[in-house]
């Protein structure tokens, strides 16, 4: 993929999350990697709804601009992802209504009641509140990186971690839609799992963890 596929990608991205009500305003960020040194990634303070190639942001490992633009707020979170897991091309972080209602309310997204959340999902991480913006919020979130590609941030938003940017986007579409059907079965009675072979069979299958 070329420079300018990458940041249409990023647009393209930021247009269906918006379109969806996974963000609004000026919420959320996107990256990309683009080489071993450097990576592509949404400017701060514009919506996602309506960004442009030119608009993006190059940075280097650090978070650093190096064209002039402004990162995004929460770069921190983006890199230290890719330091933690070198098989992420791709960091997504949105604010999906019902995902994020689970942070707050402090209760799990299971794996093990929809294949979906097995496969696609992997064990989500709930992850410890961390301020926004600073070096609290990646902190946070490095115990669970290695073992998680998936994550649920407390009383902020959710963040997926992606082989290329449409599978760490299609990732943040299934985390909500999981979440949304969990909490519908929620009021209709308690959530039955998947049966426990059926589950394992999905795990294993599933690389869990993994993003191949």
């Amino acid at each position: 993929m070329s420079d300018l596929q990458r940041r249409a990608a990023i647009c393209e991205i930021g247009r269906r999350l918006w379109q969806r009500g996974l963000l609004g305003g000026c919420e959320g960020n996107i990256s990309v990697r683009r080489d071993a040194n450097t990576f592509l990634c949404t400017p701060s303070g514009q919506s996602k709804g309506h960004l442009k190639p030119d608009d993006i942001v190059v940075v280097d490992a650090e978070g650093t601009p190096l064209n002039g633009g402004l990162a995004s707020s929460e770069i921190r979170v983006h890199m230290e992802c890719y330091r933690q897991r070198p098989d992420a091309e791709a960091v997504v972080h949105a604010h999906p209504p019902i995902a994020t209602a689970f942070g707050l309310a402090g209760l799990d997204i299971p794996d093990n009641l929809l294949p979906e959340a097995a496969v696609v999902l992997g064990s989500v991480a709930m992850v410890p509140f961390g301020m926004p913006g600073t070096e609290e919020l990646p902190a946070s979130m490095r115990p669970f990186l290695p073992d998680h590609k998936t994550f649920v941030l407390a009383n902020h938003g959710a963040v997926t971690l992606g082989k290329d940017l449409y599978d760490a986007y299609h990732r943040m579409e299934t985390l909500e839609r999981v979440a949304t059907v969990i909490m519908h079965a929620h009021a209709l009675g308690a959530p039955r799992p998947l049966p426990d072979a059926a589950f394992q069979y999905l795990l294993q299958n599933a690389l869990n963890g993994r993003l191949d």
